[in-house]
C-alpha cells in the first residue's frame, strides 16, 4: 500500500477504531450489545456532522473488515461439532430455518411491500446466523449499503430483544436444559446472543445452545448460493452459469468454508481460538461503525417499520414453532 493510500485511508480507519473502542466502553455501561452500539454510532455519526470526503475511503474499509471476521468466524465450527447435535437437534433446525426464511419472504414479498433483495436480506438474517448471512447474502445478489445496513440493525435490535425475552421464558416455563439450548441455537438470530442467553441458563443449556447455533451457521454457504443464483437468474433472464454464480458469489465465504475445515483438523488451539475470536470481534466492531454511516434517518422513514415488523413476526413464529417441535422430539 503507498504512502499516498495510507494517507487516504488512514482518517476514516482512525474513526473506525475510536468507534470500535467507544462502542465496547459504552455497551459494559449501558448493558447493550456492542455491535448495536456501534452502528448506532454510525447512524449519528453519518446524520448529524455528516460524512466528510477526507473520511469516505477509510470508513469504506468497513466490507474488508466485514469479510474478514467472516472468515476468522470459521476457525469456531468444526464438522465433528455439527454431527454432535444429532438426529432429532437437525431435525428441529432444518425445520425451523425453513419456516422462518419461508415467513419473511411471503410477509416481505405480500404483505409489507418490500423490495425482493432487502426481503431476502432480512430473511437470510433471521433464518441463518443473523448479521453474518446479511453481509454474505447482501454481497451476493448485489444489495444496497444501505439495505444491508438497515438489515443488519434490524437483525441486532432483534438480538436485544431475544437477550431478555428468552431467559424469563425459559425459567417462566421450566424448560429443561436441553430444551431450552437447542431452541435459542435454532430461533435466535445471532451466535453471541445465542451463547451468553444459553449459559446465563446453565451449563448444559449453554453446551447445547453453542453446538446448535454453529451447525446452523454452517447453512450459511448453500443459503448465499440458492440467493445468488436465483437473483442471477433473474438478472439475466433466466440465464445462469457457473461463471455468473461464481462473480456474484462472495469469495469470503469460500475462505470461511476452508477456515471450518481447518478447524475440523485440529489447525487451532484453544488459546487460537480465544484469540481468533477476539480479533472476530473486534473486525465486527470496525465493519459496523462504518456500515452504520451507510444509514441515513431519511431512508429509514421512507421504508419504514415494516421490515422490523416482518422480522419480529417471523421471530415469534420460528419461536414458538421450534419451541413446540424441541418439546416434541427432545
Amino acid at each position: 500500500m503507498s504512502d499516498a493510500t495510507v494517507r487516504r485511508v488512514a482518517p476514516g480507519l482512525a474513526v473506525l477504531a475510536g468507534g470500535a473502542v467507544l462502542a465496547r466502553a459504552l455497551s459494559e455501561l449501558i448493558g447493550v450489545h456492542e455491535l448495536l452500539v456501534a452502528i448506532g454510532l454510525g447512524v449519528i455519526l453519518a446524520n448529524t456532522l455528516g460524512v466528510p470526503e477526507r473520511l469516505e475511503q477509510g470508513l469504506n474499509t468497513h466490507s474488508i473488515w466485514l469479510a474478514a471476521g467472516i472468515v476468522l468466524l470459521g476457525a469456531s465450527l468444526t464438522l465433528e461439532a455439527i454431527l454432535e447435535t444429532g438426529a432429532p437437534v437437525l431435525l428441529v433446525l432444518l425445520a425451523t430455518v425453513v419456516v422462518t426464511l419461508t415467513t419473511v419472504e411471503l410477509l416481505a414479498r405480500n404483505v409489507a411491500g418490500i423490495s425482493d433483495r432487502f426481503g431476502s436480506l432480512l430473511a437470510a438474517g433471521a433464518s441463518i446466523c443473523g448479521v453474518s448471512a446479511v453481509v454474505a447474502v447482501g454481497t451476493s445478489v448485489r444489495a444496497s449499503e444501505s439495505q444491508i445496513a438497515y438489515a443488519a440493525g434490524i437483525v441486532l435490535l432483534m438480538d436485544a430483544v431475544t437477550l431478555v425475552v428468552y431467559p424469563l421464558v425459559g425459567s417462566y416455563l421450566e424448560l429443561p436444559d436441553i430444551v431450552f439450548g437447542v431452541w435459542a441455537g435454532v430461533s435466535m438470530l445471532s451466535t453471541g446472543p445465542v451463547v451468553a442467553v444459553g449459559f446465563a441458563y446453565s451449563e448444559a443449556a449453554g453446551q447445547w445452545a453453542t453446538i446448535t447455533k454453529l451447525a446452523r451457521n454452517v447453512l450459511i454457504g448453500a443459503v448465499v448460493l440458492g440467493y445468488a443464483s436465483y437473483y442471477a437468474r433473474s438478472d439475466s433472464n433466466g440465464s445462469v452459469t457457473i461463471r455468473t454464480l461464481w462473480e456474484t458469489f462472495p469469495k469470503f465465504v469460500v475462505g470461511f468454508l476452508v477456515v471450518v475445515g481447518l478447524a475440523s483438523l485440529g489447525a487451532f488451539s484453544s488459546t487460537q481460538q480465544a484469540l481468533i475470536s477476539s480479533v472476530v470481534d473486534w473486525l465486527f466492531l470496525l465493519a459496523f461503525v462504518g456500515l452504520g454511516t451507510a444509514i441515513r434517518t431519511a431512508d429509514l422513514r421512507r421504508l419504514g417499520p415494516g421490515p422490523v415488523l416482518v422480522v419480529m413476526t417471523a421471530l415469534v413464529v420460528a419461536s414458538v414453532f421450534s419451541l413446540a417441535v424441541a418439546l416434541a422430539v427432545l
